[in-house]
């Protein structure tokens, strides 16, 4: 029998329906190698950004830091009760870049981060020195998303392993997935591989889409089921605002509106309000949707915020059964 579906974020379980407007790719703690001086490590700064982020308009949001780099989850736990933004935390791995020669991570066994993602999922993250994450009520805080990613038209074997993982965690649990795509490359091959794995392309967003903003692609990847993130707004030294509205408008006129999801992917301290730079978390809201809702409508832009990302965050993970009987906790210091 199929249990009752819901939306595991940091602070328990939501119904889907409840969920609000979704930002769906944000990152409240991050460090990695790959953005030196970007750091995003201060709780007060994160939790004023959230805060932000919340009053802009947005009900919740994912964070999508994955193992290994940077990840609070504890933290996050404590900035969802301060500001009332319900978060999605995330497991899996990104993209082998952003993890130094020699991270302990980069040399995991398929099964090994199957177990990691799946204790993640069920039982509960850790934090950075191995110990149980914990909620402000003492609960513990379980990741409710699976994460995996790729290079430039690439797949290092590292990442290969990691999309094996996060398959086959998202076919044995039906928890949703997100795949990085450097510069939107290699949707469908990444939806092949997972495919690959026994994840369906519906449990799927694909991040970054509109770094390749190509409406005929759009329309063949949600015509296999995906989900694809628009969240490269405010990156005008790469592509324009108008270039994405543009490519949107026309994705939806194509009947495509049930495949995209928005979001800010901002990331980095210097981009943040509360560390001192900008535009913050709260552009999306305040200066790219009206843009968007002018060109599409607004009941467009509602399945693209609320009903979208409800579908796609939503599981069963009381039907998933128990943890693997290994014990993963120190695995999860390594990461």
């Amino acid at each position: 029998m199929t249990g009752q579906r819901v939306v595991r974020t940091v602070l328990g379980d939501l119904d889907p329906g409840g969920l609000g407007a979704v930002d769906y790719h944000e990152h409240l703690f991050q460090v990695t190698p790959l953005l030196p001086g970007d750091e995003l490590d201060d709780e007060a700064a994160s939790t004023q950004e959230a805060g932000s982020l919340k009053e802009s308009g947005a009900d919740a949001m994912v964070e999508a830091t994955p193992t290994g780099l940077g990840q609070r989850p504890s933290a996050v736990a404590r900035v969802s009760a301060a500001t009332g933004l319900a978060i999605v935390h995330t497991t899996g791995a990104h993209r082998e870049p952003h993890y130094a020669a020699g991270h302990p991570l980069l040399d995991e066994s398929v099964d090994g981060l199957r177990r990691r993602f799946l204790h993640d999922l069920r039982t509960g993250l850790a934090e950075s020195d191995g110990s149980p994450a914990t909620a402000p009520d003492g609960g513990p805080v379980r990741a409710g998303l699976l994460k995996a990613g790729i290079g430039y038209w690439s797949v290092s074997p590292f990442e290969r392993r990691v999309i094996a993982a996060v398959g086959e965690s998202a076919a044995e649990t039906g928890a949703p997935v997100m795949v990085h795509l450097e510069h939107g490359s290699a949707g469908h091959e990444v939806l092949d591989l997972l495919a690959g794995h026994g994840c369906p392309a519906d449990r799927v967003a694909l991040a970054h889409a509109d770094r390749n903003p190509d409406p005929g692609l759009h329309l063949e990847l949600i015509a296999r089921g995906a989900l694809l993130g628009y969240d490269g707004a405010a990156r005008h030294a790469r592509v324009p605002d108008s270039v994405l509205v543009d490519c949107l408008a026309r994705v939806v006129a194509d009947g495509g509106a049930q495949g995209v999801l928005l979001g800010g992917d901002v990331a980095r301290r210097s981009r943040y309000l509360a560390y001192g730079g900008m535009p913050g978390l709260r552009y999306l809201f305040v200066r790219f949707l009206p843009r968007v809702r002018a060109a599409v409508g607004a009941a467009a832009v509602r399945r693209m915020l609320v009903g979208n990302p409800a579908r796609w965050l939503a599981w069963s993970p009381r039907d998933t059964g128990a943890d693997d009987a290994t014990d993963t906790t120190d695995d999860a210091a390594a990461g």
